[in-house]
Formats: C-alpha cells, structure tokens, sequence
C-alpha cells in the first residue's frame, strides 16, 4: 500500500470523493503542515496552527496511481485561489500536495507544470507542494461525515453537489456497489 496526503478545501468535502475510488483502500480527515501538535478541530479552524484540514489515504498502485488520484485532485477543486475554496477561507483550506516520497513530489510539479503550461485554469495554479512531516486524525465526529450526516446544511448545499460532479465525471472509476 502506498500513501498519499492532500488538502483541497473542506476535508468531509474531500474525503467523499476518495472514498468512493477504485484502489483506494482508506480515508482518513485530519491535518498536516503545521507546527501545532495533536491539534483539535476548533484550534485548526482559527488558522494559527498553520494546519491544513487534509485526507489521508492508503491506496493500492496496482489498482489506481498518484497520477490518478492527483487528476481528481486537480478536478475537484480550485487549485487557484490562495487559502479558500467557496465560502471557505483560511489557510486550513489551502490547496496542498503533501508527498511520501521523491517520486510523488516529482509527479505532483510535473503535473502543475503540465497543467500550466496547458492554460487548463484560467488563472495561475498556487496550490503548494510541502514536504510530509506527520499526520493528525481528526476526530471521530469528522470521519465519513457526508454518509453519516447527509441532511445537514453543509452537506446537502456544498458536499452532494461536488460529490455528484464528481461521480459524473469519474464514473468507470468509482466501486462497486
């Protein structure tokens, strides 16, 4: 199993998405790329941890590789506005690739470059790539919270309508049911 770490906004939003992916084995909420340590929720929602609200997941390369799960990275988010996506703002919502070796974080500029140079946003991308030190979980209220809160505000005006997109888009992708 290989492992993979990134922050593109809200994590309940992010963590919907991956665990829905062929070969993805886990899907952690939790943060990274702070100097607060064992940091909770409420601290990380301030900004002054310098956390990221990130996913962490374990996946299996034979079934689906960092290429691939960078394209879903790049697709589900705005990877150009700077510490926010929609209504989200702050620097635990940045855009942020956290590599587990020298090859992902290869892949990850290459892949930035790529998309630059392609003009596939129409602004320049500022999604950061920064070195992975550790990972806190975050509390158990966070995890799978779209399949365990479907109805509430949050999930039904922003999750459901990314995770729908999303299921669109990558549908041959997706597990089985």
């Amino acid at each position: 199993m290989k492992k993979a770490t990134f922050g593109s906004g809200c994590f309940w939003c992010v963590e919907a998405i991956y665990q829905q992916l062929k070969g993805v084995k886990t899907v952690l909420p939790g943060y990274s790329g702070g100097a607060v340590k064992n940091p909770t929720y409420e601290e990380v929602c301030t900004g002054g941890t310098k956390h990221a609200e990130v996913i962490h997941l374990e996946y299996d390369e034979n079934e689906i590789s960092f290429q691939e799960l960078l394209e879903i990275f790049f697709k589900t988010h705005d990877p150009t506005t700077l510490n926010r996506q929609g209504e989200d703002i702050g620097t635990q919502y940045r855009s942020v690739i956290f590599p587990h070796s020298k090859e992902q974080q290869i892949i990850a500029e290459k892949t930035i470059k790529l998309l630059e140079h392609e003009n596939v946003f129409n602004r320049p991308i500022i999604t950061s790539i920064e070195a992975f030190e550790v990972f806190y979980e975050a509390e158990d209220y966070h995890k799978n919270y779209f399949s365990n809160n479907p109805e509430k505000a949050y999930c039904s005006a922003v999750v459901r309508p990314k995770v729908e997109k999303f299921k669109r888009v990558f549908n041959e992708r997706l597990k089985s049911s």
